[in-house]
């Protein structure tokens, strides 16, 4: 009985040892992942594994896992423009590595190659590009800039593995100075149009007084004229016009009653 249980307990023994030395063969790469295999003789392979279950050499060989997806990093800085403005721009980046160059990139810069290598390349580049252009030229031209700063950016990164997809002007700002400068500037403008449309308010005003008070002139003279041809027959013509005019308005009231002439009888009222 005893050399039986023995027994089991050497099996059991040597299944986990066993187990163990499986376990520790094996590694998972997951999806959007790769690996990249150091060896303790050999260094790091040039084979880069890819999604899946693989086999390595236990407590020889040691797997690096990357992250090959696209991932997003914001990188600010501080620069000056070519008339020496301050501009605070942010770069939103999506980056990724180059995966047939993971040996290389984990053996030069590391795990953390996007730590040592965005910052400083996107520095560089976004520091040469807004130096070709004035203050103003960044925010009129901000598509050229951002298509400019894109272009020099990808070539940069390319020679450190990387696959930029995307490349972005998030943030635009100018220091305080040239902010209240802008402020400025815009307010003395709508000053400007103000003052403008009053005084071509003004002249259209006189415009129109000149035109009234020619109009009168004529009004005047044609009257002179007609009095001076027809003499007192057109007062006597505006007289009647006047009197049909009133009685028109009169013979629309019902408080008023005509009488015929020499007749009071109506009203008892003495002859």
């Amino acid at each position: 009985m005893a050399k039986l249980f023995e027994s089991i307990g050497k099996l059991g023994l040597a299944l986990a040892i066993g187990g163990s030395v499986v376990n520790s063969a094996l590694y998972n790469v997951d999806a959007g992942h790769r690996a990249v295999i150091f060896d303790r003789f050999r260094g790091v392979q040039e084979i880069v594994a890819g999604e899946g279950t693989h086999f390595i050499i236990p407590w020889v060989q040691k797997p690096i896992i990357f992250d090959c997806r696209s991932r997003p990093r914001n990188v600010p800085v501080i620069t000056g423009s070519k008339d020496l403005q301050n501009v605070n721009i942010t770069l939103r980046i999506l980056f990724r590595p180059v995966t047939t160059q993971l040996p290389r990139i984990f053996t030069s810069i590391g795990e953390d190659y996007d730590e040592r290598v965005l910052p400083s390349i996107t520095t560089e580049v976004l520091k040469a590009v807004v130096a070709r252009f004035d203050a103003g030229e960044l925010i009129t031209q901000r598509e050229l800039v951002s298509q400019q700063v894109s272009e020099d950016l990808t070539e940069r990164a390319s020679t450190f593995g990387l696959i930029l997809d995307d490349v972005s002007l998030t943030h635009l700002t100018f220091g305080k100075e040239f902010t209240e400068a802008v402020e400025m500037k815009q307010v003395a403008q709508q000053e400007a149009e103000r003052a403008r449309f009053v005084v071509e308010k003004a002249e259209q005003q006189k415009q129109a007084s000149i035109i009234s008070a020619e109009g009168d002139s004529q009004a005047a003279l044609l009257i002179a004229n007609s009095l001076m041809e027809a003499g007192d027959g057109l007062v006597e013509l505006r007289k009647l016009e006047a009197a049909e005019e009133i009685a028109f308005q009169l013979s629309r009231s019902r408080n008023v009653t005509y009488l015929p002439p020499g007749q009071g009888t109506l009203l008892q009222l003495p002859q």
